[in-house]
């Protein structure tokens, strides 16, 4: 089925949902018949969407991670002192993580502004395993803030707390929860027959956060569960900075607004600001859909911002504001630099 094919039907279909909804005065299905129409314009209109514009920071954040995630996960994995210990093991599960986000998320974006159709099995697969990627970052990241505060808070019982053969254990963990919230949403769309399948020729994200708004009680209960799961990581996440700030003011390491305890902190709170901005956007914009406070097409180009734009930046930001302040990582990678611009400028051996 191609997107001509799909917008046709899509077409009829809407308007004999308003000719027969205007009989009935059944605003919910007049409002599904407006989504079926703008559906249509989306498919078939990409002019006035301007949807590649949405495609640059994706490709950005994807270049600039492809640049900097490589190089530190080579430096944890190649290490054997540097990757037999917690907090670089649980960088790195986080930092793949991210990078897988950021390679399915700007393919699939790519895909849906060049209007590429994919199999129904295809987008249902690239589907979860951005969810998966996601809620592995964000897991992981909140993994990394207790493992933090248990090695500040517990210096002498840190090691074992959390031994290297527990944090192994852990990662495993992790995967497994961020399957298994993704894998339970997407029984329920399955078992509820939610799946349109012209959005999923399309694979468009932010429409389907939009068609999920419009579903039934139980995908939207799901809906709403899952994003309450990820803000209570959030929450767990900030109340651990919050308690080893106000824990540790007392030692003098916040005297100066240039110690390396501050510039950390700030950086640390800075990648946790946007990883909540686009929950709390997805919040105000969930609700003022629920509540027609907003219209189809202004939920669209929101949920394109939140996905396009808010949702990648932490996962670029990330390594840069985080896994370079470690001051191993920093060196080995300063030393492989060294060792290559050596390698390049030495001179050629003498002819005998």
């Amino acid at each position: 089925m191609n997107f001509f094919l799909c917008g046709s039907t899509t077409r009829m279909n809407a308007t004999a949902h308003l000719l027969r909804e205007a009989k009935s005065n059944s605003s919910s299905n007049v409002s599904k018949a407006s989504l079926y129409y703008l559906l249509e314009e989306w498919a078939l209109n990409p002019r006035d969407t301007n949807m590649k514009m949405f495609l640059i920071p994706p490709v950005v954040c994807l270049v600039a991670g492809v640049l900097i995630i490589p190089s530190i996960l080579f430096v944890i994995f190649s290490s054997f002192s540097i990757r037999k210990e917690t907090r670089y093991m649980l960088l790195g599960n986080a930092l793949l993580c991210d990078l897988i986000y950021l390679l399915f998320y700007t393919l699939s974006a790519a895909l849906s502004a060049a209007h590429v159709s994919l199999p129904k099995e295809a987008c249902v697969l690239q589907l979860f395993l951005l969810a998966v990627a996601y809620c592995g970052g964000l897991f992981t990241a909140a993994a990394i803030v207790v493992d933090t505060y248990i090695a500040i808070l517990f210096p002498l019982r840190y090691v074992t707390i959390l031994p290297s053969s527990r944090t192994k254990k852990l990662i495993v963990f992790l995967w497994i929860c961020s399957g298994a919230l993704p894998g339970i949403f997407f029984l329920v769309l399955s078992s509820t027959h939610n799946f349109v399948p012209c959005v999923l020729e399309m694979c468009s994200i932010p429409l389907i956060i939009i068609l999920t708004l419009s579903g039934t009680d139980a995908v939207k209960l799901c809906f709403w569960l899952s994003a309450m799961v990820i803000f209570l990581f959030l929450s767990l996440i900030f109340c651990c900075y919050a308690i080893l700030y106000f824990k540790t003011r007392q030692s003098g390491i916040w005297e100066s607004i240039c110690s390396r305890a501050s510039v950390t902190f700030l950086m640390h709170n800075t990648v946790l600001f946007f990883y909540f901005s686009p929950l709390l956007v997805l919040f105000v914009e969930s609700f003022f859909y629920v509540n027609i406070v907003i219209g189809l097409e202004t939920g669209i180009w929101v949920s394109l911002t939140i996905c396009n734009v808010l949702m990648i930046l932490p996962k670029v930001l990330f390594p840069f504001l985080y896994g370079l302040r470690y001051r191993e990582i920093s060196a080995s990678l300063k030393s492989i630099v060294r060792r290559k611009h050596l390698h390049l400028v030495s001179p050629a051996p003498s002819p005998s």
